[in-house]
């Protein structure tokens, strides 16, 4: 029962019946992991595909000369790693753990004979397929057209509605990553990125306190996302 209640908080198994998530739970594996932990490796083989419990988790490639391209960070409730039904059968990144956390694995094969038994656990791969396509295609809409203080400012207010506290007005967000991987999500370099934070300190935007972020006046960074859109 506790396994049929974790898979009814994804959006890709949310249009399913209870007869259908007892089906799924009954394939399904609980798996914890520990901060730094990798769940799988670029190119190892896609047996199977996950949905993230609690904690997060960062997807990511390493290009030939070591440099570190983060293509998403999965929140609670997304699936991924979904290519698993796909192509040559082999992950096409690598997913690492950002903080301690639990995920559930589903196995290819016995996925596959529900997708055969059921034509609703097709429809809604389809539907989860469709939402990481959005999510890359702003992802690249935003790498192409938007300059670093839009693209950081963006990021900042999507994490805001993530993962914030506020206090009169005032949020504070724990960013959960290292200067480097933010960089590498948004398409530039390290020091670029200290720098557009250090400009928007000293126009008086944000308060930077190590990893923690201090939106002091989020509508002049609405007005930066505004620039780009």
């Amino acid at each position: 029962m506790e396994r049929i209640e974790l898979l009814k908080k994804s959006l890709l198994f949310s249009g399913l019946s209870e007869s259908d998530l007892s089906q799924l739970a009954m394939i399904a594996v609980q798996r914890n992991f520990r901060k730094g932990e990798t769940l799988f490796s670029e190119g190892d083989d896609a047996n199977g595909f996950y949905l993230l419990i609690s904690g997060s988790l960062k997807l990511c490639r390493v290009s030939p000369d070591g440099r570190e391209k983060v293509l998403h960070f999965v929140k609670p409730g997304e699936s991924f790693a979904e290519a698993a039904f796909f192509g040559n059968g082999k992950y096409p990144a690598e997913a690492r753990a950002l903080e301690h956390g639990e995920a559930i694995y589903l196995p290819k094969g016995g996925f596959m004979e529900l997708l055969g038994r059921n034509p609703n656990f097709a429809l809604n791969l389809v539907i989860s397929l469709s939402l990481m396509l959005r999510h890359f295609a702003r992802q690249i809409e935003e790498l192409s057209f938007a300059d670093v203080t839009s693209r950081l400012a963006s990021f900042l207010l999507r994490r805001a509605e993530e993962k914030s506290t506020n206090y009169g007005g005032i949020i504070y967000i724990d960013l959960g990553i290292k200067k480097g991987e933010l960089a590498s999500r948004l398409g530039t370099a390290n020091e670029t990125i200290s720098r557009t934070l250090r400009k928007l300190k000293d126009e008086g935007i944000i308060d930077v306190q190590g990893s923690r972020i201090v939106i002091l006046k989020p509508e002049r960074l609405e007005k930066l996302c505004e620039r780009y859109e």
